[in-house]
């Protein structure tokens, strides 16, 4: 029955299934250990403290919830669309279908943005100084022609971005291990919380509602689902799979960096892992490294922006937002409309956002998603499909809202107002569409 269905699926599809199990999982596991490990470890240290580990440990746990509803979900709606999908199959509402896929589509574009920025830091001033806007615009735009080109060229593009970007995980791992038990660092500072604050469990939470950022990936993946190979065998794996070892990595590089490197100067650099690679007797080119951290930026941007456009396409074709987003290019197959309004709004937002306040936005507005996510998951255990899918116990969800909702506690007033206009954006664009739909029933 799955195979009569993906089957299905291939004749009345406009994409084309090009993605293999092995890619999807790469594709998660090159979004989770991308931009956000290379760029905001110290970021994280400076909320906890030496022991920055136990907000990615964390993040992890509380991730996990989400993601088993993301892999029902997924299983059971192969197809683009994501959270807006989910949400719509489950409550039948456009008009909260729109908001919550509206609000995914923003985090993967504000992520994207805040990426582009980081792209013209410490790791880029390795080699050139160039100004960090005008570099962020440039990327995009490259990236932007790669995604046009077609899903599969941009899969390939991605698995070597993460071959490369796993390695220079991998490299840290090993300097770091080699200075440390040369003798060198201070191992005990792993386990040291940030001095002045009476509640190590609220530094804990602190630095794993920004950890968070660079746990978010498997979400991404689901908009693949229309041009994924065997779905319903695929997705489980490549979801809790890629969990797994993005978080194995984290955790480790976060040890290892934790006792090579004193926390206040991690905490102080945008290239924290830097000043990492360059100790010990095992050290390295620090522009060496910084290619290879530079590919992971680009890499992350690049799958940023195909969930973007892969979730305004779906939403498309549930008549969520104007036609044209639908329509797909007939000999490169991607959706051309879609993939240049991502992108516009991806410059717009490199022109006006900082990356702590764009990373702290995308997080804002996963989580009210994947709320809505973990909702949809009790909503459409009513609809019964037909085919086998993926199943968690109903208790998943149901944390996963509460821990949404706790996450959701730690951000600022700065971070919700941004959050807000980018939601009224949404909304004026919904309105556009409702009029344009209720003059064309005339």
């Amino acid at each position: 029955m799955a195979d009569t269905q993906t089957a299905h699926a291939q004749e009345t599809s406009g994409l084309k299934r090009a993605v293999t199990p092995a890619m999807l999982l790469l594709f998660v596991v090159g979004d989770m250990v991308g931009g956000g490990i290379y760029a905001l470890v110290g970021e994280v240290g400076g909320r906890v403290g030496g022991a920055l580990w136990s907000g990615f440990a964390l993040a992890l746990l509380l991730a996990l919830f989400t993601a088993g509803s993301y892999a029902e979900l997924a299983t059971k709606y192969p197809k683009a669309g994501g959270a807006a999908l989910y949400v719509h199959r489950a409550f039948g509402v456009p008009f909260v279908t729109f908001l919550l896929g509206f609000a995914v589509m923003m985090s993967s574009i504000t992520s994207a943005a805040a990426l582009s920025r980081a792209f013209g830091g410490d790791y880029l001033s390795e080699f050139v100084d160039l100004p960090v806007i005008i570099t962020g615009l440039v990327v995009v735009a490259l990236i932007a022609a790669i995604n046009f080109r077609g899903i599969g060229e941009s899969v390939k593009v991605n698995v070597a971005c993460t071959i490369v970007e796993l390695l220079g995980l991998l490299l840290v791992i090993a300097i770091g291990v080699a200075f440390v038990s040369g003798g060198d660092g201070d191992p005990g500072r792993a386990f040291e919380f940030k001095e002045g604050s009476d509640s190590i469990p609220f530094l804990v939470l602190a630095g794993a509602s920004l950890a968070f950022y660079a746990l978010i990936g498997f979400e991404d993946s689901v908009n693949l689902a229309e041009e994924t190979q065997e779905p319903s065998r695929a997705y489980p794996r490549a979801i809790f799979g890629g969990l797994a070892i993005g978080g194995v990595i984290y955790v480790s590089v976060a040890i290892i960096a934790s006792m090579s490197v004193p926390t206040e100067k991690l905490a102080g650099s945008d290239g924290p892992l830097l000043e990492v690679v360059q100790l010990g007797p095992l050290a390295v080119d620090t522009k060496l490294f910084a290619a290879i951290a530079l590919f992971s930026l680009a890499n992350t941007i690049l799958i940023n922006l195909i969930t973007a456009s892969r979730l305004l396409y779906g939403m498309g074709q549930e008549g969520v937002v104007p036609g044209i987003f639908r329509k797909v290019n007939p000999k490169r197959h991607t959706p051309v409309a879609a993939i240049l309004f991502s992108t516009g709004v991806a410059m717009a937002l490199i022109l006006t956002g900082d990356l702590e306040s764009l990373a702290d936005t995308t997080v804002t507005l996963l989580l009210i998603a994947f709320i809505g996510v973990n909702l949809a998951v009790l909503g459409s255990r009513r609809d019964v499909v037909d085919h086998d899918h993926f199943r968690v116990p109903s208790w998943i969800p149901v944390v996963g809202v509460v821990v949404c909702a706790g996450l959701l506690t730690q951000r600022e007033a700065e971070i919700w107002l941004r959050a807000g206009i980018l939601l009224v954006i949404g909304l004026v664009l919904y309105a556009i569409n409702v009029a344009v739909t209720r003059r064309e029933a005339k």
